[in-house]
């Protein structure tokens, strides 16, 4: 079983353990990310090992808007501590217990990322050589 601590993150803090960061504010509630957010709590795992894992299931819970059902308030909505605890832990710990799967998964995310990765480079390289072709035409 993972061990992970949930936090409200405060402003200059800095934390020595391995971390990730979770957006609690707004439509994009839920968002994962290693630098911190003005509005996030802050996930703290014992080791480096666990942070796949963690992050996998943070990005998977929102990216299907999973945490959208949580949302409260009517003009900023935002999540709750007591919510993310509770039903981040529920779904950390069922990824745990299908263990093969989930690392399969991982390595399937990671090609995915790198294939993305170049895609946009190789698109920005398009669109630099269009850009240069168009400006031949400009100096003329």
């Amino acid at each position: 079983m993972l061990k992970f601590i949930i936090k409200t993150h405060r402003t200059g803090t800095i934390y020595s353990q391995p971390h990730l960061f979770i957006l609690n504010k707004g439509m994009n509630s839920g968002k994962p990310q290693k630098e911190p957010f003005t509005n996030s709590f802050v996930i703290i795992f014992e080791n480096e090992e666990d942070f796949d894992t963690i992050n996998l299931t943070a990005y998977a819970l929102w990216k299907t808007k999973f945490w959208h059902q949580f949302l409260r308030g009517s003009v900023i909505p935002f999540l709750s501590l007591y919510e993310i605890r509770k039903e981040f832990s529920i779904k950390v710990n069922q990824e745990v217990k299908d263990h093969k799967e989930h690392l399969k998964n991982v390595q399937a995310l990671k090609l995915l990322e790198q294939s993305e990765k170049r895609f946009n480079e190789n698109l920005n390289l398009i669109n630099d050589m269009r850009r240069v072709i168009l400006y031949r035409y400009c100096k003329r």
